[in-house]
């Protein structure tokens, strides 16, 4: 069982890196955040009906799951709504460091909704996390409205985890991803329909917007979503949450290298990243003297 976790945690955090990456490719892809996710989910969607076959995967689940998998999938594909358009409003670093919160708000939720004791050092760090998100507030003021996408986009992250952990063991990782994204899919669609935004501008693509949805929509979405599920079986939401706080550490180093973006960054903004970075450290300290 110990050896399965440890298994588990090093795996979710390549899986965690990828999440990274996706965060540089939404500053790439030129489309906005509801036809960027649309993309993602169908994308990742084809990707699974086609494999589901070959992986001889059962798709047949009970219509009282179908509705719970179908309500995480709204949850997830706003997620991503919100967290595209925080990053195309202020930056990659912004948005990363931001979804940060989400350990410290799981550290409150989990107990209530697993019915486990509040554990005090998770407390701790997750204030710890939140001193170096005022920090970050105060120094980039002026992306206010890529500050309060990302916070609802971690908001939605954080019921994403709890809800989705309630689900992991009713059905395979790879039934649950499949729903998940068509109803996710199909909630984007509805809303494109509202907007009359579903249409054939959908269709136009630069040239590379293409290559990065594709990128995006299969080794960002389809690899990385099944697998993500798959490791829940053996973390607790709290540590899903606190691995996902690596996500802004690999983010920025990506958007450092690849959009040059610690030209616009000042030095106290990694004074509140580092505040942040030093409670993941912390956390998995002291849980390794816990086993």
């Amino acid at each position: 069982m110990q050896k399965n976790k440890l298994k588990s945690l090093i795996h979710f955090h390549f899986i965690v890196f990828i999440f990274g990456f996706t965060a540089i490719l939404g500053s790439l892809i030129s489309i906005d955040s509801f036809q960027l996710v649309w993309y993602r989910m169908l994308i990742a969607s084809i990707c699974l009906l086609i494999l589901a076959p070959f992986l001889n995967k059962k798709l047949n689940i009970s219509m009282s799951l179908f509705l719970k998998l179908f309500f995480c999938g709204v949850i997830i594909s706003l997620h991503w709504v919100f967290f595209f358009k925080a990053i195309k409003v202020s930056n990659v670093s912004i948005t990363l460091s931001i979804l940060s919160l989400g350990a410290f708000i799981t550290s409150f939720l989990e107990p209530i909704l697993y019915k486990r004791k509040i554990v005090f050092y998770e407390v701790i760090l997750g204030l710890l996390v939140v001193a170096g998100t005022a920090i970050i507030f105060k120094t980039q003021f002026h992306y206010l409205e890529g500050i309060l996408y990302a916070l609802v986009s971690v908001i939605l992250s954080v019921f994403f985890t709890l809800f989705n952990g309630k689900l992991i063991g009713k059905t395979s990782s790879f039934t649950i991803s499949l729903y998940e994204l068509l109803g996710g899919f199909l909630t984007i669609s509805i809303l494109l329909i509202i907007n009359n935004d579903l249409n054939l501008d959908l269709l136009s693509l630069k040239n590379n917007d293409f290559v990065w949805l594709f990128i995006l929509g299969t080794i960002c979405t389809a690899y990385a979503f099944v697998i993500s599920v798959e490791v829940m079986k053996h973390l607790t939401p709290y540590s899903v949450m606190l691995s996902i706080n690596m996500e802004p550490v690999y983010g920025i180093l990506l958007a450092i290298v690849f959009l040059n973006e610690s030209e616009n960054m000042s030095f106290d903004f990694y004074i509140g990243f580092l505040l942040i970075f030093t409670s993941v450290i912390l956390n998995g300290v002291l849980k390794l003297k816990q086993k």
